[in-house]
């Protein structure tokens, strides 16, 4: 379960950063100066017996050794992490390179890597420099062997991750647990945490449009600082692009019930050129659907990894219906957000598969099976349209079956999973 269920801006923005190579790196090299800082105070503490056993050349030589092996580390991880994103991007979906990039376990490797030589470089250039005395220099010793002790575990970690780095099935696993983690935060705080609406017709004709300063796909939203900023002028707002809708300049992102200031409002949402999974659940739902397309493509041609992914769609769908909608009250009850319907889900799990599935009958069996169990659910809506999309997925099945083997085999699912339910 997801505990963090709202995130503000300035929390989206840290975990953005936080997600960056550089932020690792740097914590990992700051090591460097605590260790002169730390050694300036500490070294009357070191002992002499230990202080007679020390040289600062010795140290320099362990620095230099960890310098060198470390740079050739790097540049090879670096290679590695390169190439694996190339490969996912071709194999599996351009999108996949966000979850790759931001993937913690390499990431924390590649900086230790990186952090460990930039640590062993600094340390090299204050002990030439004299900042270590005799007494320190057993200081530097010690936060040089807790860097080796994390190359060490990174590099145990690395050897145990490559195998299967970058493959299309690891890359789909990470993918889907982002997806299922997204729609676990959107099933525990429906609409962003504010009051639901289904159509524009909900949306008041007098009000006050607030318009993107930019171009893009929105990113984030924070409906904290939107119900803040209407409490402050006791109004309402309502939320036109949700997270993952593409705007372009001047085009409405909110309205209010009464005119403001536009800035405070368009502050809160954040607009970049990629979409993001935190807020999105339909992106994850997407790209995995993405990459069964590809896998059903003529130059890869490889059903069963579009089977599998049809599976990894089933398994972030079924939370959506596996109670019976509940009325919740509103987190934020100053602010409106339309809410996504279940067969907009349902129409990006599965109707670019079963369209582009062909001939190839165990596809669809898979699509009508997953269907068939989704329609099964407690969720009236879900079961609702679950059938209406197995309906078009059974016809375009036998529309595309040339067998009329094939033809039998869908109809069975069909009829054999949704026990009575006419879908043909």
């Amino acid at each position: 379960m997801i505990k963090l269920k709202s995130i503000s801006k300035p929390q989206f923005l840290f975990r953005r950063i936080s997600r960056q190579l550089w932020v690792r790196t740097s914590l990992i090299a700051a090591l460097a100066v605590v260790s002169a800082g730390v050694g300036t105070y500490m070294g009357s503490l070191v002992p002499d017996f230990l202080v007679q056993r020390l040289s600062t050349e010795a140290v320099a030589k362990i620095l230099g050794i960890l310098a060198s092996s470390m740079l050739a580390v790097t540049t090879f991880s670096l290679s590695i992490m390169v190439a694996a994103q190339r490969w996912a991007s071709n194999q599996s979906s351009p999108r996949a390179q966000q979850v790759i990039e931001e993937d913690s376990v390499s990431q924390n490797v590649l900086a230790t890597f990186l952090g460990a030589f930039i640590f062993a470089l600094v340390s090299l250039i204050l002990i030439e420099t004299n900042v270590y005395t005799q007494q320190s220099i057993a200081v530097a010793l010690a936060f040089t062997l807790a860097v080796i002790f994390l190359v060490t575990l990174a590099l145990l970690v690395w050897i145990d991750q490559l195998p299967g780095y970058g493959s299309i099935s690891e890359t789909a696993q990470k993918i889907e647990k982002n997806a299922a983690d997204t729609m676990a935060r959107a099933i525990e705080l429906p609409c962003l945490g504010a009051i639901p609406y289904q159509s524009e017709t909900a949306i008041p004709q007098a009000g006050h449009d607030v318009c993107a300063s930019s171009t893009g796909n929105v990113r984030h939203i924070d409906v904290g600082m939107l119900n803040a900023c209407a409490e402050e002028n006791d109004c309402e707002i309502w939320i036109l692009a949700l997270p993952g809708q593409f705007v372009a300049e001047g085009e409405p992102l909110a309205k209010t019930t009464r005119k403001m200031d536009s800035s405070t409002i368009r502050e809160a949402f954040v607009i970049g050129t990629e979409r993001n999974f935190d807020q999105d659940p339909r992106f994850g739902v997407q790209t995995l659907s993405e990459i069964a397309q590809r896998a059903l493509s003529p130059g890869v041609n490889d059903p069963m990894t579009a089977v599998q992914m049809v599976e990894s769609l089933l398994r972030v769908l079924l939370p959506l219906g596996t109670t019976s909608p509940q009325t919740k009250e509103p987190r934020f009850p100053r602010v409106h957000a339309p809410e996504i319907p279940i067969e907009v889900f349902l129409r990006d799990a599965y109707a670019a598969i079963s369209r582009d599935a062909g001939n190839k009958v165990e596809v669809h069996e898979a699509v009508l099976d997953a269907l068939a169990r989704l329609a099964l659910r407690q969720n009236p809506s879900m079961a609702t349209s679950a059938r209406a999309a197995a309906k078009q997925a059974l016809s375009i099945a036998e529309r595309d079956l040339t067998l009329e083997a094939d033809k039998l085999r869908v109809r069975e699912i069909a009829s054999r999973s949704f026990s009575g339910h006419a879908v043909s």
